[in-house]
Formats: C-alpha cells, structure tokens, sequence
C-alpha cells in the first residue's frame, strides 16, 4: 500500500507541476508576463503559491519552465541541424544556414497540438514584454543553441563585422517570432481567430520567409558594399 500512496502523490505532483505550466503559459501570453499574479496562475492551475515555490522556486523560475517546455524541441532540432551542417564537407550556405534555424522555429506551434495557439501568444508577449529582464531570461534559455548560431553566421559572413552579424542575426529573430506568434492574422483575415498561428505557415509560405530572409542577408551585403567609402 506504501507504494501504491508513493506512485499517487508522485503522480499528483507531476500533475500540479503541468497544470501550472499550462496556465502559465496561457496567462503570460493573454496578460503578459509582468501583469500575470501569481494568484492568477494558481488560481487557474487549481494550486496554491506553495506549489509554485516547491516546483519552481519563484515566478521567475515558473517562467523559465515555461521557455524551457517551450523551446526545447525547437533548440534540439537547430542542433541538430546545426552539428550536421558544421560536419558537411562543404561550406555551408546561408541559405542553408537559415533554414536549419528558422524551419525548427516555424514548427514550434505545430510541435504543441492543441496549446499551439497559447504558445503562439507566449511567444508573442516574451519579444514584446516591456520588461527588459523578461527577454533576457528568454535569451539566457535559448543562448547555447543560438549562441552558436550566431557565431556559424559570423563564419559564414566574413565580410561583415561583428555589428552587422548581428544585425542581420537580429532581423531574423524578429521576423521569425512575428511569423510564430501569428501577430497579423487578424489583420488580413479577423475571421480566424484572436491573431495566433495557431496552425502554422504552410509549406509555400515556410518558402517563401527562408527566401526573404536569405535574400534579405545578402541584399545587406549589397549594401554594405556600396556605402562603405
């Protein structure tokens, strides 16, 4: 019977800890992450602040679990693709280079069923939370895996110093993260939702945005070159 109450309250307890990643994630993307109580987050997990403390230690560390739980699959797969990319024998495009990082991310919302659209809106509120801190825990999260992104973009563009790497590094974020959160969806079609991806790009559009942005970096060396004197 020990074993039985053992396997229970281990079983509650992942329980608690997924309700209030759930809630978490939905709230800090419908109110932002700032403006979301913890009172609130408990109070939709059907959980009180003490479980918070006990699983996550802080608010703080909640939303680090929820940027882990989010980006995980995502950082995995950039990795991958990534490692295989530096192990080819030949050099590596930036067109190739793009789309092993921006695929992975245009996946995100697919990769979580039916909370695609609350992870669309978290994504959302994170790159336009006004709380600098907030972007940094993001950042701090994800920077092994982009951090080495962003030096296989320096390889690749030896032409470019170190302000315009991230220069173009950054405009792919940004690009990428309006495409994710679905941020103009209800700007050309209002019908279909509350402005979430909640279904993803399709596979002409995927195209499309690894073109944009492939061309947009070279179009960026184009133009370097004809304004340095």
């Amino acid at each position: 019977m020990a074993g039985s109450d053992q396997e229970h309250t281990a079983r509650q307890s992942a329980s608690t800890r997924e309700r209030l990643l759930e809630s978490a994630t939905r709230l800090f993307g419908e109110r932002g992450i700032e403006a979301t109580s913890l009172r609130a987050l408990t109070d939709a997990a059907g959980s009180n602040i003490a479980a918070v403390n006990y699983h996550f230690g802080s608010k703080e560390g909640l939303l680090r679990a929820v940027v882990d739980q989010t980006m995980r699959a995502v950082n995995d797969e950039r990795a991958l693709r990534l490692d295989e990319l530096e192990s080819a024998a030949r050099p590596m495009s930036i067109a190739a280079l793009v789309r092993a990082f921006v695929e992975p991310g245009i996946g995100l919302v697919e990769g979580h069923g039916h909370r695609g659209s609350d992870v669309a809106r978290f994504i959302g509120r994170v790159m336009s939370e006004p709380d600098a801190r907030v972007r940094q825990i993001f950042a701090e999260q994800v920077e092994p895996v982009e951090g080495r992104y962003l030096a296989a973009f320096g390889r690749a563009l030896p032409d470019l110093d170190e302000d315009g790497v991230r220069f173009v590094y950054t405009s792919m974020l940004g690009l990428l993260s309006v495409h994710q959160s679905g941020s103009f969806t209800t700007l050309w079609a209002p019908e279909e939702g509350s402005g979430t991806a909640a279904s993803g790009l399709g596979i002409v559009d995927r195209e499309r945005l690894v073109a944009f942005i492939t061309g947009g970096i070279l179009a960026t060396l184009t133009a370097r070159a004809t304004t340095v004197p």
